[in-house]
């Protein structure tokens, strides 16, 4: 059975954290970008993810930060992976040495050849493909060219993020498949704060289009 995994990022304090837990969110998301109004600081990722299950996955999001700070926010924390989101390198991914998802802002079909250069490196796990924005490197609530990530499909395995919401969901599952989708300004109350009916909602939408 096809069953897309489900990241909610942006996740700010317990409450929201748990609560995204108890819908069935299979990892979590926490912004260490001090432009963000999602941004959040180490301590207090610590104090949830010493409670989080062994089986929700705790995602780092760093946007051009040194990779010294990045391997000892994650260390420090107990982040699984670092979902890499400004305009790093292939081979700063590589040497940061630690597990890495690449956020990519799908802009037109030349982002699949850069896509490609970070394919195949033994720290890349895969790929977010996030809207693309000349303002910000993401959480903007801009929906994402399905028609190009379902190309991207065919070759890379990634989340599908981009103005996602309960709503929407499953008909961006159906066009794209991708390996799973990730949502934050979508289940926000305002941002940094989720909102519990939007979260439960945005999970069961996507569960019940893949049964």
């Amino acid at each position: 059975m096809y069953l897309p995994k489900i990241k909610i990022c942006g996740i700010t304090n317990p409450i929201d954290a748990l609560q995204a837990i108890d819908a069935g969110a299979d990892a979590l998301g926490f912004v260490f970008y001090r432009k963000s109004p999602r941004n959040v600081s180490v301590n207090v990722v610590k104090s949830i993810v010493v409670n989080l299950p062994p089986f929700v996955l705790p995602v780092g999001v760093f946007v051009n930060a040194k990779p010294e700070t990045v391997r000892k926010t994650m260390d420090d924390c107990g982040l699984a992976l670092a979902q890499i989101h400004g305009d790093e390198s292939a081979e700063y991914c590589e040497a940061l040495g630690r597990p890495v998802i690449r956020g990519i802002r799908l802009r037109d079909r030349h982002t699949l050849f850069a896509m490609a250069e970070y394919k195949g490196r033994s720290r890349v796990r895969g790929f977010i493909l996030d809207a693309f924005s000349t303002t910000a490197y993401g959480g903007t609530g801009k929906t994402a060219d399905w028609a190009l990530a379902a190309e991207a499909a065919e070759s890379f395995s990634f989340l599908l993020a981009g103005g996602l919401t309960s709503e929407n969901v499953q008909e961006a599952i159906r066009k794209v498949r991708p390996y799973g989708v990730d949502v934050s300004s979508g289940v926000e109350a305002s941002p940094g704060k989720k909102d519990p009916a939007k979260v439960t909602a945005f999970i069961q939408a996507v569960k019940l289009v893949s049964s």
